[in-house]
């Protein structure tokens, strides 16, 4: 009933002088954490690059006072028709609006084509798509369900700012686990040389497994324990 009153009011013509009283402005507001995040990435040669389905002049104010990087190099993803086009427009534009789900995907595609590796972070259910073919892909867990359990991390609380935290844990995990496996691999090396001595010089090998177990107990299983807490924030290489 409302929506066919609605629809007789629309059909009407505004006659005479129109006076406005009032107009209602909506924004998104800007977590006061988002700029040091951004800088944080920025500062780790991360390129951020922001997809969304709103208009891009609105996205790239949006983006602005968040401080990412190129903001004002904004694109209409509607008049990017053809791959080509959307490849060399991934080159040139950090913004882009009025993005299709499927173009999502292919963005992401595109970088990982250029041997990138890929981070995409997503709420809703036109993300889906990009999430899944994203190196690693962060969900809010206050988004839809697809999204959550399309991604490999869910943020609890929702924030963003928490992902400086998340990369330096992962690389105090990879950086602690190499340090680690190291004090595997020269005992390995060690016992490697022990046999082949033992086997060219015709002699017992003068170790039992019980020896080689307590050697590797305090040589590798109990420094390694050590290592594996101890903080690191070196950028993963290699």
């Amino acid at each position: 009933m409302f929506g066919k009153a609605l629809d007789g009011f629309m059909d009407k013509k505004i006659t005479g002088k129109v006076i406005p009283i009032g107009y209602v402005l909506i924004t998104n507001p800007i977590r006061k954490e988002a700029p040091a995040t951004f800088d944080y990435f920025k500062e780790q040669g991360v390129e951020v690059k922001v997809i969304s389905g709103d208009n891009p002049q609105t996205v790239s104010e949006i983006s602005k006072k968040a401080q990412i990087e190129n903001a004002d190099l904004y694109i209409d993803a509607t008049k990017l028709e053809t791959k080509e086009n959307l490849a060399e427009a991934v080159k040139n534009y950090n913004i882009f609006g009025r993005v299709t789900p499927t173009q999502k995907r292919e963005i992401i595609r595109i970088l990982k084509e250029q041997g990138r590796t890929v981070a995409m972070t997503g709420d809703g259910v036109n993300d889906v798509l990009a999430l899944k073919d994203a190196d690693c892909s962060i969900a809010m867990a206050s988004g839809s369900d697809a999204a959550v359990y399309s991604s490999q991390v869910v943020l609890l609380e929702s924030n963003f700012s928490c992902m400086p935290d998340v990369v330096l844990e992962g690389r105090r995990v990879v950086n602690n686990i190499q340090r680690s496996a190291s004090l595997f691999l020269v005992k390995n090396i060690f016992s490697f040389f022990l046999s082949m001595l033992a086997v060219i010089l015709s002699f017992t090998y003068p170790l039992k497994p019980a020896q080689v177990s307590l050697i590797g107990m305090f040589t590798i299983g109990i420094p390694a324990f050590f290592l594996a807490l101890q903080p690191n924030k070196e950028k993963i290489e290699g």
